[in-house]
């Protein structure tokens, strides 16, 4: 499946940061420490629905990772995945009267559009679950052959579902570091099914889904189906980045249970102790003070923005006024204040003699070297621009050298 458009990235002089992120697993802020490839994973969208300001919040944050790597000189592996074959898909389907292939690339084409438009660096490998399916099946069989897997008794309503035994590996829940009862309510709201008959613990995830009535389908040696969910990333991530990649990411609603089972499955079925050294996630958008979700039918969307005529600049600038890891909310006060920033920076770049640009720049770098610091960031260069603007223009080629910067780092074109 082909990727979207990637923006320019211009280099910036002087030395860059070496960037620290916190890890979930460990709950601590730790170096990245890449080789000259650094390897990045993040989960991608459902293709039901349009691209939300959830989405765009998180795609956002990992595109600033990838952006600090590249000044570090790293170079990098991206890959996101798609999730074009799940429930929500077939019932977004069935109630507009769409094929669900058909639906999928419609939304994903919007996706593409609306990361475009953001300026998010394109990851190399963009894989939809389709595209694996004997990838999967490969993985599948590794954990029954292993006996980390088993199928459910078919006498019991027709369907040998494959399950995953979710404690075949001994650290089960290292990643997300949730207990039993945070386990077990997540794993119910989360797209679980605790109560599923036959199933030898309500924690045990599926593997793959013998074919219903209605539903697409794939051949596999214990009978025609498709995917489980967490099964998906865990395939498509180690064939492509291998165990042990630097950065595993996604929305904090990932960590339990979809990354956990993720890393569970490939650990499981390689024997190997880690699928990533890094869990990195970012939280979640509200709108106005209230939880954004379709249920509430509050979600702010990319599209529905850009059709209003917001700069996508200001999109950017308004979800980087809160740290990536922090839960907060859009309003129109956010973008008010985006639009009065992107104004001032503008202004104080197109002087182009301005405050001491080398010291801007250091300060933009380590800010966001300390695991996305965007309100520092923010903050360091409104004190640039202030300064340029009360007449502390004393550096010739400052305007330019911050422009470039800014354009490199926090992926906004002045």
């Amino acid at each position: 499946m082909h990727s979207w458009s990637a923006p320019a990235v211009p280099a910036v002089p002087g030395e860059a940061a070496a960037l620290r992120l916190f890890d979930t697993a460990s709950g601590e802020v730790l170096p990245v420490d890449a080789g000259p490839v650094a390897r990045m994973y993040v989960c991608g969208i459902t293709p039901y629905d349009t691209t939300h300001l959830g989405h765009a919040a998180t795609y956002l944050a990992f595109d600033l990772v990838y952006r600090q790597l590249l000044d570090a000189g790293h170079e990098v592996h991206y890959v996101q995945n798609t999730t074009d074959v799940d429930d929500p898909l077939f019932e977004r389907a069935e109630r507009d009267g769409v094929d669900w292939r058909e639906l999928g690339a419609i939304e994903t084409d919007r996706f593409r559009s609306d990361m475009e438009a953001l300026r998010v660096l394109p990851p190399r490998d963009y894989v939809a679950a389709t595209e694996t399916i004997d990838e999967v099946v490969e993985m599948v069989a590794e954990l029954l052959d292993r006996g980390h897997a088993y199928r459910i008794d078919e006498a019991v309503d027709g369907h040998a579902d494959v399950y995953y035994r979710h404690r075949a590996t001994v650290d089960f829940g290292y990643e997300s570091g949730y207990d039993d009862a945070a386990m077990a309510a997540a794993f119910a709201e989360r797209g679980g099914d605790p109560d599923r008959a036959g199933k030898e613990h309500p924690l045990d995830a599926l593997l793959w889904r013998m074919e219903r009535p209605g539903e697409p389908s794939w051949p596999s040696p214990w009978g025609a189906g498709r995917p489980g969910w967490h099964i998906e990333c865990s395939a498509i991530a180690r064939n492509r980045l291998g165990m042990g990649f630097d950065i595993q990411g996604g929305g904090s609603d990932l960590a339990f249970p979809h990354h956990e089972f993720s890393a569970a499955h490939a650990e499981a079925a390689t024997g190997d102790a880690r699928f990533a050294r890094l869990y990195v996630h970012a939280a979640m958008i509200g709108l106005d003070g209230v939880k954004m979700s379709k249920s509430l039918g509050n979600l702010v969307r990319v599209q529905q923005l850009r059709e209003q005529g917001v700069d996508p600049a200001l999109i950017r600038l308004g979800l980087f006024v809160g740290h990536y890891r922090t839960d907060r909310s859009w309003s129109d006060d956010v973008l008010a204040d985006a639009r009065d920033r992107h104004a001032a920076w503008s202004r104080a770049v197109a002087r182009g003699t301005g405050a001491d640009a080398a010291d801007a720049v250091r300060a933009l770098r380590e800010r966001l070297a300390d695991d996305l610091d965007t309100p520092g960031a923010l903050a360091a260069i409104d004190a640039w621009a202030g300064a340029t603007l009360t007449g502390d223009a004393s550096d010739p080629g400052a305007g330019a050298a911050v422009a470039t910067a800014i354009d490199a780092l926090l992926g906004i074109r002045l």
